[in-house]
């Protein structure tokens, strides 16, 4: 895939739909989160890298305002107006479009009425942030259209509030500013609370290694409920301990923390996050030596577990999923994205992928799993128009 024939897709699309060649192509990469999972919301540090999937947005103004957008795989047209632009006035994958369009006039942006198309290759339901993508590719293309200078920083808190309070999903940044700051060859060490970030170098085949994306393809599993209920419960323990964010509790003052708390579900949320964070600064530290990449799979591993017995987010198609790489030779591997189904990442040598593809393949069948999808994920360019 690429981004160039997903945004012919869109640019097909939308003559079809509204007889003109659109002004405007977005592209906004899907993300894979190497490893900091739920920190973000708890101001904490993660590690995304850019797919090289991509949402594209193609656009062309109207000279009222009013929105009207189809996407790919949608038989239907959905069309909002002013009136509209309150949240969930608009409901299910359009709301996404209508909430980046709210959010950008509520910050005062001057944007007009337009029609958009859609076109995607980034797997839906696998944790591989393609709400954000399609979130940051609407708003690159609104901003492109109508001349609007947001800056690159700025511009991931814009589609954040579009998914926080017009849809009401309440995810942290991480998504949006893989999609938005990532660039290809590098993965994105984000400060959630300061916003800084620092592109460090993520080339895995110079040393004859591959990120292996295992799609387990099981559904997600009460995920919207639940991703608030730990959202609450970290914000509950932080308070207890009198701190402003989880991100503030380091792991030397760890023990002692948890014995401060008496809900033992609070300990297991408190314990992740602290070693979690503490596991970005330390893969951060092994991509920048740059000598061994493969000391990664430990952390990989590590934090799978975390997420399993910890934060309580993973299920049986990714537990499998880990457990089969690693024991078909992957360095290590773990679950990427909010929980409760989605993708596995596995850190393999490049010779041995198809190996351990066979190997998690044959894995699920023996369970009675959906045989998953494995494909190779390289670190790629975030947003950026193409004509």
């Amino acid at each position: 895939m690429t981004a160039s024939a997903t945004g012919l897709r869109a640019a097909e699309s939308f003559i079809a739909a509204y007889g003109r060649v659109p002004t405007v192509r977005w592209a906004a990469p899907g993300r894979v989160n190497l490893i900091g999972e739920h920190t973000d919301y708890n101001d904490g540090f993660v590690l995304p890298f850019a797919l090289p999937h991509n949402v594209v947005a193609a656009a062309a103004k109207v000279p009222n305002p009013v929105w009207t957008v189809v996407s790919e795989g949608m038989d239907e047209r959905v069309t909002f107006t002013v009136d509209d632009l309150e949240p969930g006035k608009v409901e299910g994958w359009a709301a996404y479009v209508a909430g980046v369009v709210w959010a950008l006039r509520e910050a005062g942006h001057e944007i007009g009425g337009a029609d958009l198309a859609l076109a995607s290759d980034v797997p839906v339901g696998s944790g591989l942030s393609s709400s954000a993508a399609l979130e940051c590719s609407v708003l690159g293309a609104l901003c492109a259209l109508y001349g609007v200078d947001i800056p690159e920083d700025d511009r991931p808190a814009l589609a954040q509030r579009a998914e926080n309070v017009y849809v009401g999903a309440p995810t942290g940044i991480l998504d949006q500013s893989a999609s938005i700051r990532c660039r290809e060859g590098h993965a994105l060490f984000l400060d959630c609370r300061t916003g800084e970030a620092e592109h460090v170098p993520f080339d895995l085949a110079a040393r004859g290694l591959t990120m292996l994306i295992i799609d387990t393809r099981a559904p997600h599993r009460h995920v919207d409920g639940e991703y608030a209920a730990r959202r609450a419960d970290c914000e509950k323990a932080a308070d207890a301990l009198g701190l402003r964010a989880l991100r503030d509790l380091t792991l030397d003052g760890l023990d002692d923390a948890l014995a401060r708390l008496d809900s033992p579900v609070a300990r297991r949320r408190v314990r992740h996050i602290v070693t979690e964070n503490q596991r970005v600064l330390h893969t951060v530290g092994v991509l920048r030596d740059g000598v061994e990449p493969r000391r990664l799979g430990e952390l990989l591993t590590e934090s799978h577990a975390s997420m399993r017995d910890d934060y309580e987010i993973t299920v049986g198609e990714v537990d499998l999923a880990a457990e089969a790489a690693v024991a078909a030779g992957a360095y290590g591997a773990r679950m990427t994205g909010g929980g409760f189904g989605g993708c596995v990442i596995a850190l393999c040598d490049t010779d041995k992928t198809a190996e351990i593809s066979a190997a998690v393949h044959k894995a699920f069948v023996a369970a009675g799993y959906t045989p998953p999808a494995a494909f190779p994920a390289t670190a790629s360019a975030g947003s950026r128009g193409l004509g």
